[in-house]
């Protein structure tokens, strides 16, 4: 509904520009002022005719106030300074937006184009850590945004089976008497012996030559039981994986195999393709000086086994071939990768990604490794968070019984994972601090706490959810400066939606939660409801409010209480 306000000025400004026979400028800036004293939408269109016209904005302003007609959704404009200021009509506003607004506000219409977007990918040698976290959480928000926006969108884990570290555990069960736990979460008992073996290697480096002769062996395909090895220790591991993502409301619709690509022979049909542009040394490589980068890229090992790049490229051809963009969630250190990747695939007819670089979190004491056996596991930031989630309701709602709570822990706990890595741009670093991923009074619990209040409210006022009566509004007029906030701010979903649809971020509809929650709050302090001479327009806000703090936060992957 914002979107339509900004149209209409934009518009209105179009035919006053075009009645006094100047160019219209290609795009006409229309934005929010920092204060609503000074107009609830506001355009410098005329420092962009400036220059055109060789007058100053002030006298531009002027003629086109004496031409514009005012479209009935605004009560004014005025002008400050050279700004247009545009005041809206209240009465007309707040019946349009909350007539639109319904379960499916937000969504709009297919847009007839297909994306495939991977993320997590995480090397399947042990369970997701705090490091896995943010490609998995941008990644699947993100997903959940370009569907509500209209595209159709395939979400795909890129298992990687041929790297050294699966070889490693292979060896490890060949040559080790080491027993993994049968009843443990089989990508926890993978890790702590892929951490075994790592201490194995570490003792004698000589055992590396026996690592690369399986991973050889399994590229050739022709022993079957190691090729069933191989696939035992990933499907285990992935098995762990699934029940993490599941837990954090996240779901992938395709688990891609790299072997796939050596398999079908994509692998073997690169290297040819590539024949005559690649040069040798000890390795078949291709020099990238040409296009501004330094490093070559190389395409296999010595020994002729493929790389994680080539399969890469391989890969990337077939999301070229079956989708119209292509979308990677990769962390900051790809970005060379990414570069030589790009590169390689454009020469074989194939798409470049759109690629969301996001940088590391961090421990306060130190940075993560698998290998080294030193990280949070995403089970254990689960466990963490819902355990004081629950210790905190036990405080706050002592009469509910324990299953119950640990309904609402579980919601709360995912709730301000999901919520502390959607906040921050993909560009900053985050040092992972408990204290600040689980504030009750600010971040996720306390947009949670705006929804479940909704809901309670309105079950005081007998008002079940979604069946607050439009047609029992007498009187469509917004009076009190709280709810006139709110019902703008709702206004404003959908455009964050398109926004972060369009810009591949996720952190704007972060801070838009919040800012509706806050709203909301405000409007629920301040505002009388039941009972009061506007109670059937204000119940409809307040159930109009809750359906849009409840998409949003289905947007982020979180869950909505109705009672916290």
């Amino acid at each position: 509904m914002y979107r339509i306000l900004k149209n209409e000025a934009a518009e209105s400004l179009k035919n006053a520009i075009h009645a006094l026979g100047w160019e219209i400028p290609e795009n006409i800036r229309i934005e929010e002022p920092p204060n609503p004293e000074m107009g609830d939408i506001a355009s410098s269109v005329s420092f962009q005719l400036a220059k055109q016209l060789k007058r100053s904005p002030m006298e531009i302003t002027r003629d086109i106030l004496n031409e514009i007609e005012l479209p009935s959704i605004f009560n004014s404009v005025e002008s400050k300074g050279p700004y247009m200021n545009f005041f809206i009509n209240y009465d007309k506003f707040s019946k349009m937006v909350l007539e639109s607004v319904d379960d499916d506000y937000g969504t709009f219409k297919p847009k007839n184009r297909k994306i495939i977007l991977e993320h997590t990918s995480a090397n399947p040698n042990g369970p997701l850590h705090i490091g896995h976290i943010r490609n998995s959480i941008i990644g699947d928000s993100l997903a959940r945004i370009l569907r509500k926006a209209g595209y159709e969108v395939e979400t795909q884990y890129y298992v990687n089976d041929m790297g050294r570290q699966i070889a490693m555990i292979v060896w490890g069960l060949l040559n080790m008497d080491y027993k993994m736990d049968p009843a443990g979460k089989p990508d926890h008992e993978i890790g702590k012996f892929y951490f075994q073996v790592n201490e194995k290697l570490r003792a004698d480096p000589e055992l590396k030559s026996e690592i690369n002769t399986i991973l050889k062996r399994y590229e050739k395909g022709k022993e079957k039981e190691l090729q069933e090895l191989f696939k035992h220790v990933v499907e285990k591991c992935i098995e762990g994986i699934k029940i993490t993502s599941r837990r954090l409301n996240i779901n992938h619709d395709v688990f891609t195999w790299e072997s796939t690509f050596v398999k079908n022979g994509d692998v073997s049909n690169i290297l040819k393709s590539l024949e005559g542009r690649i040069k040798r040394n000890e390795v078949p490589y291709l020099d990238l000086n040409e296009y501004g980068i330094e490093k070559e890229l190389i395409l296999t090992r010595s020994d002729g086994t493929s790389l994680y790049a080539t399969r890469d490229i391989a890969y990337h051809l077939y999301k070229s071939k079956n989708f119209d963009e292509i979308v990677d969630v990769l962390g900051s250190d790809h970005k060379l990768a990414v570069k030589q990747l790009s590169i390689a695939v454009k020469l074989l007819g194939g798409k470049a990604p759109h690629v969301i670089f996001y940088e590391f979190i961090t421990l306060p004491e130190g940075s993560m490794s698998t290998r080294k056996g030193v990280f949070i596991s995403v089970d254990e930031l689960i466990d963490e968070a819902v355990k004081r989630a629950k210790k905190e309701m036990k405080t706050r709602r002592p009469e509910l019984t324990e299953e119950e709570m640990d309904s609402i822990a579980e919601k709360i706990g995912v709730g301000a994972i999901r919520y502390y890595i959607a906040r921050l741009s993909p560009e900053k670093h985050i040092v992972f601090k408990w204290d600040e991923a689980l504030s009750f009074e600010r971040g996720c619990a306390s947009i949670q706490y705006s929804h479940a209040r909704a809901c309670k409210l309105l079950e005081k006022a007998g008002c079940k959810l979604g069946e607050a009566s439009l047609r029992e509004v007498p009187d469509w007029r917004l009076e009190d400066p709280a709810e006139i906030e709110l019902v703008k701010t709702m206004s404003k979903f959908s455009s964050v939606v398109a926004e972060s649809a369009k810009t591949r971020r996720v952190h704007n509809l972060a801070q838009y939660a919040q800012d509706l929650a806050g709203a909301f709050n405000k409007f629920y302090k301040s505002v009388p409801v039941i009972e009061s001479d506007k109670e059937a327009l204000r119940l409809v806000i307040v159930d109009k409010a809750r359906i849009t703090i409840r998409n949003c936060l289905e947007l982020m992957g979180i869950d909505a209480p109705l009672s916290m």
